[in-house]
């Protein structure tokens, strides 16, 4: 059973930088299909950055040219490192494995990223 843990979120002005780390244990997640997604209040969960195996990325338009979504096979990690940011794009951030050919989800439990301005 994969298990995603995320960090690196917290309080940070507008215009400034983070960077998430999602860390999987219990299982490899290196042909797993790793995404972020972000739920901001009253909104949506909604997809923020992903990254196949194979290091194809994508990423919703308003976090295009600030964002960029990594990996590192080695350590069974992913990050998310986030700059320029923005007020709206506070939300809790989640981290999300996708398996191969059965697309099993995973979950991580989130972490908060507050942008003030």
């Amino acid at each position: 059973q994969v298990q995603l843990v995320e960090s690196g979120g917290g309080l940070v002005q507008a215009g400034g930088s983070l960077r998430l780390s999602c860390a999987a244990s219990g299982g490899t997640v290196r042909f797993n299909t790793m995404g972020w997604y972000r739920q901001g209040p009253g909104k949506q969960r909604e997809l923020v950055a992903a990254i196949t195996s194979g290091g194809t990325t994508n990423y919703a338009d308003s976090v295009k040219g600030r964002f960029t979504i990594s990996r590192e096979i080695a350590k069974n990690t992913a990050y998310l490192q986030m700059n320029t940011l923005k007020p709206e794009d506070t939300a809790v951030y989640y981290c999300n494995s996708v398996t191969p050919f059965t697309n099993r989800v995973y979950w991580g439990q989130g972490t908060q990223v507050t942008v003030s301005s």
